[in-house]
């Protein structure tokens, strides 16, 4: 028995030297990455240049080493499950590598506090442990965005190969654009991500531009571009998107936030097909009614209270929601101190998330659909026993296997987002610390309420223990939880 489960291992690791031939891809990429930051911090005369170059050393050496050990590999096709491993140990991977800069530059922080800030990065969570970033290093700064916006990249990848294969209620990115039913991700998958991926980088230059021509520094107004289309949220300045005082600016990054969520699959349509189906998706028009309503409310509710003018309560109300609803994790304002309805919205809507198929983290729009139509199906059901009532979605119907696997998602969803808690309770924190810090990492936002950890604060405070928690959350919610837990199964590894 023994000697079968050793032939299996052995047969399932040489057919994953794919794994270690593309995460060493990756990290050479990470390397050549380092060399940015390293030649705008070696411009200014900032002895951080030496870590970036010490650091990019290492990944090349590294990222070369798993190339030539896993060379055969090189043309082989990769299957799904080997992209479960392939997903979760890229992740882990960039987001080490990503951490020894930070580790090793002026900042003087510890291995915990440099990976921390770094999978927040890498997943686009946003949440951070550094303040003083008006007088840090432009390279810090500049590699705090470039680990974001790679992220970014990868997350949509992520969503077209991937979430099809969970049934999970993920809109079936993939399977809508491709009759390819295998088990493969094929050359037409690569071609449709190198699309999205130029998508991303065209609103990107666009996102820059715009900020720079309402006022934001060339500096400025890079770095921001580089972390609003990721909808990851850090920022130059402590007091992240507040620093600008302009309406005009604080309406564009809401606009480009809001960018960042929508289905990057319409772009396309709309770029290279010419297909403009904004208006006829389901996600993009379910966001749009909810962020209408929850802004139309909030603003109303703040110009009732005297404290802002209607237009000041609108700005507000339109940029720090999509802020939120996105999980980008800009923030214009200290909306905590609005009051307990404020602080209690605020955290109910950390956990909507935008669309699948964009940057936006969360429970995503499609899964809350799905949702709705299981739940009515189940109430006809209950008034017609007999009745069989199927559950239409983008012209297609919702499968009972994507229905399940919806359900089962919010499901663990739930149990992860209170184990955790409980977690970072019995670790001595707050119970608004723990759930909030709990629900911003699984959904990514940055944030979270209270004094120690909402807009105003940040993570540095919490030990190592609860920070290295919310990495494991932050991880866990960026893959869609399932992705994470398949790898532990023991069938997975053996069968």
């Amino acid at each position: 028995m023994w000697g079968c489960w050793n032939s299996r291992l052995k047969c399932f690791t040489l057919n994953n030297s794919i794994v270690g031939f593309t995460i060493g891809i990756l990290l050479l990429i990470i390397g050549v990455a380092d060399l940015i930051p390293a030649a705008l911090d070696w411009y200014d005369g900032h002895l951080n240049y030496e870590s970036f170059l010490y650091c990019s050393v290492v990944s090349v050496f590294f990222g070369g080493l798993l190339i030539l050990s896993n060379i055969e590999a090189g043309s082989a096709a990769v299957s799904v499950r080997q992209t479960f491993l392939l997903t979760t140990l890229s992740w882990l991977s960039i987001s080490i590598f990503a951490s020894f800069p930070l580790y090793f530059s002026d900042l003087k922080i510890s291995f915990v506090d440099a990976f921390f800030e770094s999978i927040s990065g890498v997943t686009t969570t946003g949440s951070t442990i550094l303040s003083g970033l008006d007088g840090m290093s432009r390279g810090v700064l500049l590699w705090r965005s470039i680990i974001q916006w790679i992220g970014g990249i990868g997350i949509i990848a992520f969503a077209i190969i991937i979430l099809p294969f969970l049934h999970m209620g993920s809109m079936n990115l993939f399977q809508t654009e491709s009759s390819d039913r295998s088990d493969k991700v094929t050359p037409r998958t690569v071609v449709f991500v190198i699309l999205l991926m130029q998508v991303y980088v065209l609103l990107t230059a666009l996102c820059a531009l715009t900020y720079y021509l309402l006022g934001m520094s060339v500096f400025d107004a890079i770095n921001h571009a580089l972390t609003t289309i990721p909808t990851g949220g850090y920022s130059t300045h402590d007091a992240s998107f507040g620093y600008y005082k302009s309406p005009a600016l604080q309406y564009a990054g809401a606009l480009f936030m809001l960018a960042g969520g929508v289905p990057f699959i319409l772009y396309v349509k709309f770029l290279f097909r010419g297909r403009a189906d904004f208006f006829q998706d389901s996600q993009f028009k379910v966001l749009m009614m909810m962020l209408f309503v929850f802004i139309a409310f909030l603003t109303f509710w703040l110009w009732g209270r005297g404290e802002y003018g209607f237009f000041e309560a609108m700005r507000l109300s339109t940029f720090n929601i999509i802020s939120v609803i996105t999980t980008t994790g800009f923030a214009t304002t200290d909306y905590t101190l609005w009051g307990a309805f404020a602080v209690l919205f605020f955290f109910f809507i950390t956990f909507l998330g935008a669309c699948t198929g964009s940057t936006a983290g969360g429970l995503k729009v499609s899964r809350l659909i799905v949702l709705m139509k299981v739940v009515n199906r189940q109430l006809k059901a209950l008034c017609y026993p007999r009745g069989v009532f199927a559950m239409p979605y983008q012209g297609k119907f919702i499968s009972n296997d994507i229905a399940m696997g919806t359900l089962g998602f919010l499901g663990l969803f739930v149990v992860s987002n209170t184990l955790l808690t409980i977690l970072l309770s019995l670790l001595g924190l707050d119970f608004a610390t723990a759930i909030s810090g709990s629900a911003t990492a699984l959904a990514n936002v940055g944030p979270g309420i209270g004094d120690v950890i909402g807009p105003a604060g940040n993570f540095a405070s919490l030990p190592d223990a609860a920070k290295l928690l919310l990495c494991a959350g932050m991880l866990l919610g960026r893959l869609e939880i399932m992705t994470v837990f398949v790898i532990f199964n023991r069938n997975y590894w053996l069968s």
